[in-house]
């Protein structure tokens, strides 16, 4: 007997957690849908959490290769020991592998991948709704669908920010290398000639001066400051105030925002298409948002959904999602066409995304390049100022 963590909802939607001994999951599982729950996760108490996250590529990959070989008449147990014999990642090899041990005891595949506490929780979710509805393959397609329109997008977004923090770095690299090596050999020429210096000369000087021998001591600071940044931003105090200071940001919290719904959306869309109930979809789609603010919002939403509420009257309420996306919920729920509407609306949020984006760093490249600009000018001004000082003293005592 082995001791599980089960999620379950009750017969009113209520989400509560029990710790339970059990011979397997699948037991654990069968033993609380009898009695009348809906059962979100079983997992092994004390085991997840441990393995690594698999790579988003690779795990694609696996699973457009398992659903071939699925569609293709292969059981699901020999294709899951076929593809874990060729993953060239050892930890993601292990993990299938000790999924088709579990398969072969006789887990359900859902119960099997969950226990790993790697993978992601829309992916258990989705397996758990193919094994319920007798429809996996279709199911796990949506799922792949799902998950490469997502990628997509996310790597176009990388892509739009390569060049400006590539020009970030290389104004930053710019600033450091004049201060902490052109500006004290000029500082040493300067003490050789004893000449009297203008102000912003001097200024310059100074700090070139305090950089180059506190250097060494403020970069370990900074690396601590930026770790203890790191770890604050990880607790749901820090994540939330974060998220928070994100949202609020002029322009880029807009962007932000809408990119979260439109994630949102995507995923609600891709559960309840796979035949999830509403109340288990919002609570999954919550979890599966990066931002800590919209998240606890659905969270809040799904108490007045328990309650008989319609979704978009819900999300409304919490004041965070944008108008044009409950007005559409909205258009959904009263068709009868709620996940058609969702990826309506994640595909309008993720355009305007994209859109405002490209326009944003259209204008923030030349700023950078412009401020880029001014330093080096007020820098190189700094430096040879005291020089075009001595020649003109040097022409005006020829001609004296």
């Amino acid at each position: 007997m082995a001791e599980f963590l089960v999620k379950l909802t009750d017969e009113r939607g209520r989400t509560q957690e029990q710790v339970q001994a059990a011979a397997s999951a699948d037991e654990l599982r069968l033993r609380y849908t009898q009695a009348g729950y809906h059962v979100l996760s079983v997992k092994p108490r004390g085991f997840a959490g441990r393995q690594k996250k698999a790579k988003l590529e690779t795990f694609l990959v696996f699973n457009q290769q398992f659903l071939t070989l699925v569609r293709a008449g292969l059981p699901i147990l020999g294709s899951l020991d076929m593809l874990a014999k060729s993953q060239k990642n050892p930890a993601f090899a292990a993990q299938l592998q000790n999924v088709a041990e579990r398969v072969k005891q006789g887990e359900s595949i859902s119960a099997a991948f969950e226990a790993q506490g790697g993978f992601p929780l829309i992916y258990t979710v989705t397996l758990l709704a193919g094994e319920r509805s007798g429809n996996l393959e279709e199911v796990l397609g949506r799922y792949l669908s799902f998950q490469r329109i997502s990628l997509t997008f996310r790597k176009k977004l990388q892509a739009s920010l390569i060049y400006p923090a590539l020009l970030i770095s290389l104004v930053f690299g710019l600033f450091v290398f004049l201060i902490t090596f052109v500006v004290p050999q000029f500082a040493t020429l300067y003490d050789q000639v004893g000449t009297k210096l203008p102000a912003l000369t001097l200024g310059l000087l100074a700090f070139g001066k305090a950089a180059q021998h506190y250097f060494f001591y403020v970069l370990p600071v900074l690396v601590l400051v930026g770790y203890g940044l790191f770890r604050w931003s990880k607790s749901p105090k820090g994540a939330d105030t974060i998220d928070l200071i994100r949202i609020k940001l002029p322009v880029f919290g807009s962007i932000w925002l809408k990119y979260q719904v439109a994630l949102f959306a995507r995923t609600l869309s891709t559960l309840l298409t796979g035949g999830l109930p509403l109340v288990p979809s919002l609570e999954t789609a919550a979890r599966s948002i990066s931002s800590s603010r919209i998240s606890r919002s659905v969270f809040q939403s799904v108490t007045s959904v328990r309650e008989g509420k319609g979704l978009s009257t819900s999300l409304n309420k919490t004041g965070v999602f944008p108008a044009l996306s409950t007005e559409m919920i909205e258009v959904g729920e009263s068709t009868g066409a709620l996940p058609q509407m969702l990826n309506s609306v994640a595909e309008f949020f993720e355009e305007d995304v994209q859109t405002a984006l490209t326009a944003s760093l259209a204008l923030i490249e030349p700023a950078i390049l412009i401020v880029m600009g001014i330093v080096v000018v007020i820098i190189l001004i700094a430096l040879y100022l005291p020089i075009f000082s001595l020649g003109n003293a040097s022409n005006f005592q020829q001609q004296h």
